[in-house]
């Protein structure tokens, strides 16, 4: 799969540095993504396509909600426009933290996280109920309230009909909602929209999602941040040794 892509002096989020550091009481400063920005000095995006791994805890769904809200997004997720808050539980990362945007702005951009995707898809019927001058905001997702669908069904709702192209997308471990077949037609969705001059950046485990052609794979542990080929990610050899014998990786574990 050929995939057209923006040059890297066209991304819509071009580098993300620390502005100074995080108090030394804020957990946030001890998470091996933070530990990494203060020695590196700064990460910068090289292609269309940026997926961030690393074990839990590393930092990875907090760097991307940083970078969302830096880019003035929802801490919860949505648009631009969306400004609710159902729980105030978003990091600190993001006042320290300095963008670098590129010369082109982006004309469409949503940031979705999975573990706050009920409160985007309450605060759409809660628009709608008010009412307003206008169409209906549902109709941007599809024309039918994302708490009538499956929650996989919903995640693929917005991205089919709410992602226009020329986007800024944020996505945080968006395969948590849907099955392998609707990672893939995700990975589809997703090459279309980088053909229409889209930008994504993804925090992940789906080794899936890690293929994706051209993508930039960063992966971030205790020892430093540094790009790899999919192939030898943790996530893939671990995925890759239980396909191929689960029977012998099962009687190890349940041994243990």
């Amino acid at each position: 799969m050929e995939v057209r892509v923006l040059s890297a002096s066209n991304l819509y989020l071009q580098r993300f540095e620390l502005g100074e550091d995080l108090p030394p009481e804020d957990y946030v400063g001890r998470l091996p993504v933070v530990r990494n920005l203060r020695d590196c000095g700064g990460f910068d995006f090289t292609h269309p396509v940026t997926v961030f791994v690393g074990e839990n805890g590393v930092g990875k769904s907090t760097l991307v909600e940083a970078l969302a809200v830096r880019m003035g997004f929802n801490p919860e997720g949505g648009t631009v426009n969306f400004n609710f808050a159902t729980h105030d539980s978003h990091s600190r990362l993001a006042e320290y933290l300095r963008v670098l945007r590129g010369i082109r702005r982006h004309r469409d951009g949503f940031f979705l996280r999975a573990e706050s995707f009920y409160n985007v898809a309450s605060n759409i019927d809660d628009l709608d109920a008010a009412g307003g001058i206008g169409r209906p905001v549902v109709d941007s997702y599809g024309g039918v309230s994302l708490h009538a669908q499956s929650h996989g069904e919903s995640f693929m709702a917005l991205v089919e009909n709410r992602f226009g192209g020329r986007g800024l997308y944020i996505l945080d471990e968006p395969e948590a909602a849907l099955s392998p077949m609707r990672v893939m037609r995700l990975m589809a969705l997703m090459k279309r929209l980088v053909d229409a001059d889209s930008q994504f950046v993804v925090s992940t485990h789906s080794p899936m999602l890690m293929a994706f052609p051209g993508a930039d794979v960063v992966e971030i542990g205790d020892d430093g941040m540094r790009r790899v080929d999919y192939r030898d990610t943790e996530h893939y050899q671990v995925m890759l040794h239980f396909l191929e014998n689960p029977e012998q990786m099962l009687a190890y574990l349940l041994d243990e």
